[in-house]
Protein backbone atom coordinates (compact mmCIF):
# COMPACT_ATOMS: atom_id res chain seq x y z
CA UNK A 1 0.00 0.00 0.00
CA UNK A 2 1.26 3.48 -0.84
CA UNK A 3 0.17 6.60 1.00
CA UNK A 4 0.98 9.72 -0.99
CA UNK A 5 1.60 13.38 -0.19
CA UNK A 6 1.32 13.34 3.59
CA UNK A 7 2.68 15.50 6.36
CA UNK A 8 4.42 13.64 9.16
CA UNK A 9 4.76 15.95 12.19
CA UNK A 10 8.40 16.57 13.13
CA UNK A 11 8.13 15.08 16.66
CA UNK A 12 6.90 11.82 15.11
CA UNK A 13 9.66 11.45 12.52
CA UNK A 14 12.14 8.69 13.13
CA UNK A 15 13.95 9.38 9.87
CA UNK A 16 16.05 12.15 8.36
CA UNK A 17 13.65 14.41 6.47
CA UNK A 18 16.16 16.89 5.11
CA UNK A 19 14.16 19.90 4.00
CA UNK A 20 11.11 17.88 2.94
CA UNK A 21 7.72 18.47 4.53
CA UNK A 22 5.49 16.20 2.44
CA UNK A 23 6.17 12.47 2.07
CA UNK A 24 5.11 9.30 0.30
CA UNK A 25 4.93 6.27 2.60
CA UNK A 26 4.99 2.68 1.39
CA UNK A 27 3.65 -0.12 3.56
CA UNK A 28 4.68 -3.76 3.17
CA UNK A 29 2.31 -6.02 5.05
CA UNK A 30 2.47 -4.97 8.72
CA UNK A 31 5.51 -2.67 8.46
CA UNK A 32 6.41 0.71 7.03
CA UNK A 33 8.76 -0.15 4.18
CA UNK A 34 9.86 3.26 2.89
CA UNK A 35 9.41 6.99 3.43
CA UNK A 36 10.55 9.42 0.72
CA UNK A 37 9.87 13.05 -0.16
CA UNK A 38 6.63 13.19 -2.12
CA UNK A 39 7.09 12.94 -5.87
CA UNK A 40 3.50 13.70 -6.77
CA UNK A 41 2.94 17.18 -5.32
CA UNK A 42 4.08 19.60 -2.66
CA UNK A 43 0.60 20.21 -1.25
CA UNK A 44 -0.22 17.70 1.48
CA UNK A 45 -3.31 15.56 1.19
CA UNK A 46 -3.38 14.72 4.90
CA UNK A 47 -1.39 14.15 8.08
CA UNK A 48 0.02 10.80 9.17
CA UNK A 49 0.32 9.86 12.86
CA UNK A 50 1.40 6.71 14.60
CA UNK A 51 -1.34 4.87 16.48
CA UNK A 52 -2.61 6.91 19.44
CA UNK A 53 -1.63 6.02 23.00
CA UNK A 54 -3.94 6.63 25.97
CA UNK A 55 -1.81 7.10 29.09
CA UNK A 56 -4.51 7.71 31.71
CA UNK A 57 -8.12 6.49 31.67
CA UNK A 58 -10.74 5.07 34.05
CA UNK A 59 -12.69 2.48 32.10
CA UNK A 60 -14.22 1.04 35.28
CA UNK A 61 -16.00 4.35 36.07
CA UNK A 62 -17.10 5.59 32.66
CA UNK A 63 -20.68 5.98 31.40
CA UNK A 64 -22.19 6.29 34.88
CA UNK A 65 -23.05 9.99 35.00
CA UNK A 66 -26.77 9.44 34.44
CA UNK A 67 -26.83 7.36 37.61
CA UNK A 68 -24.50 9.37 39.86
CA UNK A 69 -24.89 12.92 38.54
CA UNK A 70 -22.23 15.45 37.60
CA UNK A 71 -20.13 16.86 40.44
CA UNK A 72 -19.74 20.34 38.86
CA UNK A 73 -16.30 21.20 40.08
CA UNK A 74 -16.28 19.29 43.37
CA UNK A 75 -13.58 16.61 43.18
CA UNK A 76 -14.32 15.11 46.56
CA UNK A 77 -18.08 15.02 45.90
CA UNK A 78 -17.30 13.05 42.75
CA UNK A 79 -15.11 10.64 44.76
CA UNK A 80 -17.92 10.14 47.31
CA UNK A 81 -20.57 9.55 44.65
CA UNK A 82 -18.46 7.03 42.80
CA UNK A 83 -17.64 5.24 46.07
CA UNK A 84 -21.35 4.72 46.73
CA UNK A 85 -21.99 3.62 43.15
CA UNK A 86 -19.03 1.21 43.19
CA UNK A 87 -20.73 -0.88 45.89
CA UNK A 88 -23.21 -2.06 43.27
CA UNK A 89 -20.74 -2.88 40.51
CA UNK A 90 -20.93 -6.41 39.11
CA UNK A 91 -18.76 -8.22 36.64
CA UNK A 92 -21.52 -7.94 34.04
CA UNK A 93 -22.05 -4.19 34.44
CA UNK A 94 -18.32 -3.54 34.46
CA UNK A 95 -17.76 -5.56 31.29
CA UNK A 96 -20.45 -3.64 29.41
CA UNK A 97 -18.92 -0.27 30.32
CA UNK A 98 -15.32 -1.33 29.83
CA UNK A 99 -15.98 -2.95 26.45
CA UNK A 100 -17.80 0.16 25.29
CA UNK A 101 -14.76 2.26 26.20
CA UNK A 102 -12.39 -0.06 24.33
CA UNK A 103 -14.52 -0.04 21.18
CA UNK A 104 -14.62 3.78 21.29
CA UNK A 105 -10.84 4.00 21.71
CA UNK A 106 -10.16 1.33 19.05
CA UNK A 107 -12.35 3.01 16.45
CA UNK A 108 -10.61 6.33 17.14
CA UNK A 109 -7.18 4.86 16.38
CA UNK A 110 -5.85 4.04 19.85
CA UNK A 111 -3.26 1.24 19.90
CA UNK A 112 -2.52 1.14 23.65
CA UNK A 113 -4.43 2.20 26.76
CA UNK A 114 -3.57 2.36 30.45
CA UNK A 115 -6.53 2.42 32.82
CA UNK A 116 -6.59 3.11 36.53
CA UNK A 117 -8.78 0.71 38.51
CA UNK A 118 -10.32 1.80 41.81
CA UNK A 119 -8.71 -0.33 44.53
CA UNK A 120 -9.75 1.01 47.92
CA UNK A 121 -9.55 -2.19 50.00
CA UNK A 122 -6.79 -4.79 50.34
CA UNK A 123 -8.94 -7.25 48.40
CA UNK A 124 -8.81 -7.10 44.58
CA UNK A 125 -11.77 -5.20 43.09
CA UNK A 126 -14.26 -6.90 40.79
CA UNK A 127 -12.96 -4.77 37.92
CA UNK A 128 -9.59 -6.54 37.99
CA UNK A 129 -10.91 -9.90 36.81
CA UNK A 130 -12.91 -8.18 34.07
CA UNK A 131 -9.84 -6.23 33.00
CA UNK A 132 -7.68 -9.37 32.84
CA UNK A 133 -10.23 -11.09 30.61
CA UNK A 134 -10.54 -8.07 28.33
CA UNK A 135 -6.76 -7.65 28.13
CA UNK A 136 -6.51 -11.12 26.63
CA UNK A 137 -9.50 -10.68 24.32
CA UNK A 138 -8.19 -7.35 22.98
CA UNK A 139 -4.53 -8.38 22.78
CA UNK A 140 -4.30 -8.00 18.99
CA UNK A 141 -6.23 -4.73 18.88
CA UNK A 142 -5.42 -2.50 21.89
CA UNK A 143 -2.51 -3.18 24.24
CA UNK A 144 -3.97 -2.81 27.74
CA UNK A 145 -2.27 -1.89 31.03
CA UNK A 146 -3.73 -1.22 34.47
CA UNK A 147 -2.81 0.76 37.56
CA UNK A 148 -4.21 0.10 41.04
CA UNK A 149 -5.73 3.40 42.19
CA UNK A 150 -5.55 3.38 45.99
CA UNK A 151 -5.86 6.24 48.51
CA UNK A 152 -2.36 6.91 49.82
CA UNK A 153 -3.47 6.52 53.45
CA UNK A 154 -4.36 2.86 52.83
CA UNK A 155 -0.64 2.14 52.54
CA UNK A 156 -0.17 3.10 56.20
CA UNK A 157 -1.53 -0.41 56.87
CA UNK A 158 1.51 -2.53 56.04
CA UNK A 159 -0.44 -5.74 55.52
CA UNK A 160 -2.94 -4.03 53.21
CA UNK A 161 -0.18 -2.52 51.11
CA UNK A 162 1.62 -5.83 50.83
CA UNK A 163 -1.52 -7.63 49.70
CA UNK A 164 -2.27 -4.98 47.06
CA UNK A 165 1.27 -5.00 45.72
CA UNK A 166 1.40 -8.79 45.53
CA UNK A 167 -1.84 -8.95 43.58
CA UNK A 168 -0.80 -6.14 41.25
CA UNK A 169 2.42 -8.06 40.58
CA UNK A 170 0.52 -11.28 39.87
CA UNK A 171 -1.78 -9.50 37.43
CA UNK A 172 1.04 -7.70 35.62
CA UNK A 173 0.07 -4.18 36.59
CA UNK A 174 1.48 -0.95 37.97
CA UNK A 175 0.99 0.24 41.54
CA UNK A 176 -0.57 3.66 42.08
CA UNK A 177 -2.01 6.02 44.66
CA UNK A 178 -4.11 9.15 45.00
CA UNK A 179 -1.84 11.74 46.61
CA UNK A 180 -3.10 15.11 47.83
CA UNK A 181 -1.81 16.88 50.94
CA UNK A 182 -1.79 13.68 53.02
CA UNK A 183 -0.52 13.83 56.59
CA UNK A 184 2.90 12.18 56.79
CA UNK A 185 3.06 12.21 53.00
CA UNK A 186 6.77 11.43 52.65
CA UNK A 187 6.58 8.41 54.96
CA UNK A 188 3.51 7.03 53.18
CA UNK A 189 5.00 7.62 49.76
CA UNK A 190 8.14 5.88 50.97
CA UNK A 191 6.03 2.85 51.81
CA UNK A 192 4.67 2.77 48.24
CA UNK A 193 8.21 2.97 46.90
CA UNK A 194 9.21 0.14 49.24
CA UNK A 195 6.47 -2.06 47.80
CA UNK A 196 7.34 -1.16 44.23
CA UNK A 197 11.00 -1.97 44.76
CA UNK A 198 10.29 -5.22 46.59
CA UNK A 199 7.89 -6.45 43.90
CA UNK A 200 9.57 -4.95 40.83
CA UNK A 201 6.64 -2.67 39.98
CA UNK A 202 6.37 0.65 38.19
CA UNK A 203 4.55 3.57 39.82
CA UNK A 204 1.73 5.79 38.55
CA UNK A 205 0.33 8.51 40.80
CA UNK A 206 -2.67 10.82 40.81
CA UNK A 207 -0.87 13.76 42.42
CA UNK A 208 -1.70 17.34 43.43
CA UNK A 209 -5.09 17.30 41.71
CA UNK A 210 -6.21 20.69 42.95
CA UNK A 211 -5.41 24.39 42.92
CA UNK A 212 -3.75 24.50 46.33
CA UNK A 213 -0.25 25.95 46.09
CA UNK A 214 0.69 24.03 49.24
CA UNK A 215 0.12 20.68 47.51
CA UNK A 216 3.67 19.49 46.80
CA UNK A 217 3.32 15.74 46.39
CA UNK A 218 5.02 15.88 43.00
CA UNK A 219 8.15 17.36 44.57
CA UNK A 220 8.19 14.63 47.24
CA UNK A 221 7.84 11.91 44.59
CA UNK A 222 10.69 13.36 42.52
CA UNK A 223 12.92 13.57 45.59
CA UNK A 224 12.17 9.94 46.49
CA UNK A 225 12.92 8.73 42.96
CA UNK A 226 16.31 10.40 43.07
CA UNK A 227 17.13 9.44 46.66
CA UNK A 228 16.35 5.77 46.00
CA UNK A 229 17.72 5.68 42.46
CA UNK A 230 14.36 4.20 41.45
CA UNK A 231 14.57 2.75 37.92
CA UNK A 232 11.21 1.06 37.41
CA UNK A 233 9.39 4.00 35.84
CA UNK A 234 7.26 6.71 37.45
CA UNK A 235 4.27 8.47 35.90
CA UNK A 236 2.53 11.42 37.58
CA UNK A 237 -0.89 12.53 36.40
CA UNK A 238 -2.66 15.87 36.99
CA UNK A 239 0.02 17.93 38.82
CA UNK A 240 -2.46 20.82 38.81
CA UNK A 241 -1.01 22.70 41.78
CA UNK A 242 2.10 23.54 39.73
CA UNK A 243 -0.06 26.01 37.83
CA UNK A 244 -0.71 28.18 40.92
CA UNK A 245 2.69 27.96 42.58
CA UNK A 246 5.30 30.70 42.28
CA UNK A 247 7.39 30.33 39.14
CA UNK A 248 10.55 29.66 41.13
CA UNK A 249 8.90 26.89 43.18
CA UNK A 250 7.25 25.25 40.16
CA UNK A 251 10.42 25.42 38.08
CA UNK A 252 12.48 23.88 40.86
CA UNK A 253 10.00 21.01 41.10
CA UNK A 254 10.11 20.47 37.34
CA UNK A 255 13.90 20.41 37.45
CA UNK A 256 13.70 17.67 40.08
CA UNK A 257 11.23 15.77 37.90
CA UNK A 258 13.52 16.06 34.89
CA UNK A 259 16.44 14.72 36.88
CA UNK A 260 14.27 11.86 38.14
CA UNK A 261 12.98 10.92 34.67
CA UNK A 262 9.34 11.31 35.72
CA UNK A 263 6.66 11.21 33.02
CA UNK A 264 3.95 13.87 33.42
CA UNK A 265 0.41 13.38 32.15
CA UNK A 266 -1.95 16.35 31.76
CA UNK A 267 -5.70 15.75 31.78
CA UNK A 268 -7.34 18.79 30.19
CA UNK A 269 -10.99 17.72 30.16
CA UNK A 270 -11.41 16.60 33.75
CA UNK A 271 -9.18 19.27 35.26
CA UNK A 272 -10.82 22.07 33.32
CA UNK A 273 -14.17 20.78 34.59
CA UNK A 274 -13.22 20.12 38.22
CA UNK A 275 -10.76 22.92 39.01
CA UNK A 276 -11.76 26.56 39.53
CA UNK A 277 -14.95 28.33 40.54
CA UNK A 278 -18.48 27.39 39.51
CA UNK A 279 -20.27 30.44 40.92
CA UNK A 280 -18.44 32.76 38.52
CA UNK A 281 -16.29 32.53 35.43
CA UNK A 282 -13.25 30.44 36.44
CA UNK A 283 -9.87 32.05 35.94
CA UNK A 284 -7.41 29.22 36.81
CA UNK A 285 -7.49 26.56 34.11
CA UNK A 286 -6.31 23.57 36.13
CA UNK A 287 -3.72 22.46 33.57
CA UNK A 288 -0.18 21.66 34.63
CA UNK A 289 2.84 23.57 33.29
CA UNK A 290 3.30 21.83 29.94
CA UNK A 291 5.50 24.50 28.35
CA UNK A 292 7.82 24.78 31.33
CA UNK A 293 8.12 21.00 31.54
CA UNK A 294 9.02 20.81 27.84
CA UNK A 295 11.72 23.44 28.35
CA UNK A 296 13.39 20.94 30.71
CA UNK A 297 13.05 18.02 28.33
CA UNK A 298 9.85 16.68 29.91
CA UNK A 299 7.42 16.20 27.04
CA UNK A 300 4.08 15.76 28.81
CA UNK A 301 1.35 13.44 27.58
CA UNK A 302 -2.26 14.51 27.11
CA UNK A 303 -4.80 11.90 28.15
CA UNK A 304 -8.55 11.37 28.46
CA UNK A 305 -9.01 10.64 32.18
CA UNK A 306 -12.77 10.43 32.84
CA UNK A 307 -15.61 9.94 30.35
CA UNK A 308 -19.25 10.53 31.24
CA UNK A 309 -19.01 10.00 34.99
CA UNK A 310 -19.18 12.23 38.08
CA UNK A 311 -15.65 13.56 37.48
CA UNK A 312 -16.33 14.59 33.88
CA UNK A 313 -19.86 14.18 32.48
CA UNK A 314 -18.98 14.58 28.80
CA UNK A 315 -16.41 13.32 26.32
CA UNK A 316 -15.31 10.16 24.57
CA UNK A 317 -12.16 8.12 24.01
CA UNK A 318 -11.14 10.11 20.94
CA UNK A 319 -7.65 11.32 21.89
CA UNK A 320 -7.70 13.86 19.06
CA UNK A 321 -10.65 15.56 20.75
CA UNK A 322 -8.66 15.69 24.00
CA UNK A 323 -5.64 16.96 22.08
CA UNK A 324 -7.71 19.76 20.56
CA UNK A 325 -8.87 20.96 23.96
CA UNK A 326 -5.35 20.73 25.34
CA UNK A 327 -3.99 22.83 22.46
CA UNK A 328 -6.48 25.60 23.21
CA UNK A 329 -6.35 25.32 26.98
CA UNK A 330 -2.54 25.40 27.26
CA UNK A 331 -1.80 27.45 24.12
CA UNK A 332 0.20 24.69 22.47
CA UNK A 333 1.36 26.19 19.20
CA UNK A 334 2.12 25.30 16.52
CA UNK A 335 -0.32 22.48 17.23
CA UNK A 336 1.52 20.02 15.00
CA UNK A 337 4.63 20.36 17.15
CA UNK A 338 2.73 18.88 20.11
CA UNK A 339 1.29 15.75 18.52
CA UNK A 340 3.88 13.71 20.41
CA UNK A 341 1.66 14.32 23.46
CA UNK A 342 -0.75 11.59 22.27
CA UNK A 343 1.78 9.35 20.52
CA UNK A 344 5.48 9.36 21.40
CA UNK A 345 5.37 10.74 24.96
CA UNK A 346 2.71 8.33 26.28
CA UNK A 347 4.37 5.41 24.47
CA UNK A 348 7.52 6.15 26.46
CA UNK A 349 5.58 6.65 29.69
CA UNK A 350 3.91 3.25 29.27
CA UNK A 351 7.15 1.55 28.25
CA UNK A 352 5.75 0.31 24.93
CA UNK A 353 7.97 -1.65 22.57
CA UNK A 354 7.47 0.96 19.82
CA UNK A 355 8.04 4.57 20.83
CA UNK A 356 5.62 5.84 18.18
CA UNK A 357 8.15 7.42 15.85
CA UNK A 358 7.40 6.72 12.20
CA UNK A 359 10.33 5.27 10.27
CA UNK A 360 11.11 2.45 7.84
CA UNK A 361 10.67 -0.82 9.70
CA UNK A 362 8.20 0.50 12.27
CA UNK A 363 4.76 -1.11 12.70
CA UNK A 364 2.16 -0.05 10.15
CA UNK A 365 -0.24 0.95 12.95
CA UNK A 366 -1.12 4.43 11.79
CA UNK A 367 -3.80 7.10 11.74
CA UNK A 368 -4.27 9.10 8.54
CA UNK A 369 -5.98 12.43 9.20
CA UNK A 370 -7.75 14.64 6.65
CA UNK A 371 -6.01 17.70 8.12
CA UNK A 372 -3.54 19.13 5.61
CA UNK A 373 -1.95 21.57 8.06
CA UNK A 374 -1.83 22.30 11.79
CA UNK A 375 -4.78 24.71 11.65
CA UNK A 376 -7.12 21.93 10.51
CA UNK A 377 -6.12 19.53 13.29
CA UNK A 378 -8.67 20.89 15.73
CA UNK A 379 -11.79 20.97 13.54
CA UNK A 380 -14.14 18.08 12.79
CA UNK A 381 -13.12 17.88 9.12
CA UNK A 382 -9.43 17.74 9.97
CA UNK A 383 -10.08 14.98 12.51
CA UNK A 384 -11.69 12.72 9.91
CA UNK A 385 -9.44 9.72 9.75
CA UNK A 386 -8.53 6.40 8.27
CA UNK A 387 -7.26 3.93 10.86
CA UNK A 388 -4.58 1.54 9.61
CA UNK A 389 -3.64 -1.48 11.70
CA UNK A 390 -0.98 -3.99 10.66
CA UNK A 391 -0.93 -2.36 7.23
CA UNK A 392 -4.65 -2.77 6.58
CA UNK A 393 -7.34 -0.09 6.56
CA UNK A 394 -9.57 -0.73 9.54
CA UNK A 395 -12.31 1.78 9.02
CA UNK A 396 -12.93 5.46 8.50
CA UNK A 397 -14.51 7.39 11.35
CA UNK A 398 -14.75 10.84 12.85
Amino acid sequence: MKLEALRIPAPLRGFAAGGAQVFDVTLDRDKVAAIVPSASQTQARGTLLSGLVEAHAHIDKNYTVQEVGAAQGNLFAAIERMEKHRAGWTGESLRLRMERALHDAWQSGTRALRTHIDWVQPEPPAALAVFEALREEWRDRVELQFVSLTPLDVFADLAAGERIAAEVKRAGGVIGAFVYRNEGIVHKLGRVFDLAQQHGLGLDFHVDEGLDAEATGLRSIAQLVRARDFKQGVVCGHCCSLSVQDDAVANETLALCAGAGIHIVALPTTNLYLQGAWDRTPVPRGITRIHEAAARGLRASLATDNVQDAFYPYGSYDLLETFGLGVQMAHLAPAGDWLDAITVSPAKALGLAWDGRIAPGCPADLVLLAATDEHELIGPRGRERTVIRAGRILEKTQ
